[in-house]
């Protein structure tokens, strides 16, 4: 998504906890941990400083375990809501901020088609991004008022490391409860976020888009 953005003359200031891979003269790279309010604010602050404001901000940072509920540890739990969720309201928090100065803005954060499929297994993962759609509502209405737009966007899984554990047949049968029965692609996500982040949606805000037919 970094590389999809910069191609577009975007400035892309991106995070994770491990150093950076994207090789190019506009882009930043910070590592932190999402759940670390300090590094949070600090890179923010950072980016609007050396910039003079932020445009578009992307929540794609997100972990994921599967687990019974009797066999799943209170750590597990609390890292996945520190991540999925903590995570996304603190940089809500800030860059909101930030794009309150300008009165302009575009959010976008990232759900999951295990929420409104209620996934066995996948309690803390839906219900951490239940969180997020609950979250991505209100901080429409509550940023409206500057111009800033917050949706989500609830992909199908795409081939990514956070699925590369999951078994075959779990797969499968997710596949078989969408209506478009394939895994989902880069391409297909970046479609709905370009859609957020256009300039003729402003109009459009607090809005969930699942992928592949579920919902």
């Amino acid at each position: 998504m970094a590389e999809y953005y910069l191609e577009r003359g975007w400035y892309v200031a991106g995070c994770s906890r491990g150093e950076g891979t994207v090789q190019h003269g506009n882009y930043r790279h910070f590592c932190l941990n999402v759940v670390e309010e300090d590094a949070v604010v600090g890179m923010v602050r950072s980016v609007t400083a050396e910039r003079g404001g932020i445009d578009a901000l992307i929540n794609n940072a997100g972990i994921a375990s599967m687990n019974h509920l009797l066999l799943t540890p209170y750590a597990t739990a609390r890292d996945v809501f520190g991540t999925n969720f903590f995570g996304t309201f603190l940089f809500c928090r800030e860059v909101a901020k930030a794009m309150r100065k300008n009165k302009t803005g575009r959010i976008v954060n990232f759900s999951t088609v295990a929420t409104p499929l209620r996934l066995e297994g996948e309690a803390m993962y839906a219900a951490s991004k239940a969180a997020v759609e609950n979250l991505t509502r209100i901080l429409a209405r509550e940023l409206g008022g500057w111009g800033i737009t917050v949706n989500a966007v609830g992909p199908t899984p795409v081939d990514t490391d956070l699925i590369r554990g999951v078994p075959a047949e779990k797969m499968e049968a997710l596949r078989e409860r969408q209506a478009i029965r394939r895994l989902g692609t880069v391409d297909d996500v970046l479609n709905v976020v370009d859609f957020f982040l256009d300039e003729k949606s402003d109009f459009i805000t607090g809005q969930v888009v699942y992928l592949g037919g579920v919902g």
